[in-house]
């Protein structure tokens, strides 16, 4: 977790193109590294799943987390949720903030959008695919329930919690709205039109990312490199945040074998340096009152409810002087 003491700054924002809206939460921690970060979550869910990922390459440079329409209580905006459309919103989103060349970072579904913007954008370096989906092999609504709840067995209950609140601040017809088009969706297919250099990220128990997937992307892709973190999950991106973080700053400097293993004792969030009673309370109240202001659609309600968790996430992790 955070190295140093500088304290993580949260804005939320709300960026509108045409109907629909994409919340982004800007969290920096007045490093500057000359690049940026834009961090684009599964289906579903909301930049929670970042809650970790975000201040420790906010280290780095400026973190970009986005809620895309529908999700994280933001409105749908009346078009199919399609990856096309959300890859729309997350260029929007670039161009909008004068974002040139940021390392995309997209987890399960956000793979599928992310992939769409490199298609796209040839201009771009590097990004990184956690967890990528939908083996064309099992795209199948009752196979993708199987493999998720094969995964789920494996996570903690924090990120169960974390993806109950999601998935009912999503809704449920909004979710079996968008799942057609990601079972759909032919990454591997897409993958081969971009330019990027791709960093491909995956638990070791992951089943709805196989390996033969990541095999596929990998032979398919521009330039990529595989990775597999040991004893994580479908989840990867928030148990195992340490090591996604270690692993993307070193495929931005060109550091990274092209294939390896990480151990789970390198990649695995550990216990808060100063954790205690208040501390845990401190945390499930901010997340409460960002779900509350989220369903409620109280935008100003959210911001100070996601400043408040960095704060009590920062201080609690924050290194021993």
């Amino acid at each position: 977790m955070p190295r140093d003491s500088r304290p993580a700054e949260v804005q939320v924002d709300t960026y509108r193109r045409g109907p629909a809206r994409t919340r982004v939460t800007r969290v920096t921690t007045g490093a500057n590294t000359g690049r940026s970060f834009v961090l684009v979550a599964g289906i579903g869910v909301a930049s929670t799943y970042f809650e970790f990922l975000a201040p420790l390459l906010a280290e780095k440079g400026e973190v970009y987390a986005l809620d895309l329409p529908g999700f994280g209580g933001v409105p749908a905006s009346g078009e199919h949720p399609t990856a096309e459309f959300f890859a729309d919103q997350v260029e929007g989103v670039l161009d909008h903030y004068g974002l040139t060349d940021p390392v995309l970072i997209g987890h399960s579904m956000g793979t599928q959008v992310v992939t769409e913007v490199l298609a796209r954008r040839h201009g771009l370096s590097h990004a990184v695919l956690v967890s990528p989906v939908v083996d064309e092999s099992e795209a199948t609504a009752p196979l993708q329930a199987v493999r998720f709840v094969q995964s789920t067995v494996r996570e903690s209950m924090h990120i169960a919690l974390l993806a109950v609140s999601a998935y009912l601040l999503c809704g449920f017809l909004y979710f079996f709205e968008a799942l057609p088009h990601m079972l759909r969706y032919r990454i591997s297919e897409r993958i081969a039109l971009g330019r990027t250099t791709v960093l491909l990220v995956r638990g070791e128990y992951d089943r709805p990312s196989p390996r033969r997937l990541h095999s596929r992307l990998v032979a398919r892709a521009h330039a990529a490199r595989r990775w597999e973190i040991e004893g994580a999950a479908h989840c990867v991106v928030n148990s195992h945040a340490v090591g996604v973080a270690r692993l993307t700053m070193r495929h931005v400097r060109d550091e990274l074998a092209p294939k390896g293993r990480m151990p789970a004792a390198d990649a695995v969030v550990p216990p808060a340096a100063h954790a205690d009673v208040r501390m845990v309370l401190g945390a499930m109240a901010s997340r409460v009152a960002e779900w509350i202001s989220a369903a409620r659609k109280d935008e100003d309600g959210v911001e100070r409810a996601k400043a408040r968790h960095a704060r009590v996430l920062w201080d609690a992790y924050r290194p021993s002087r």
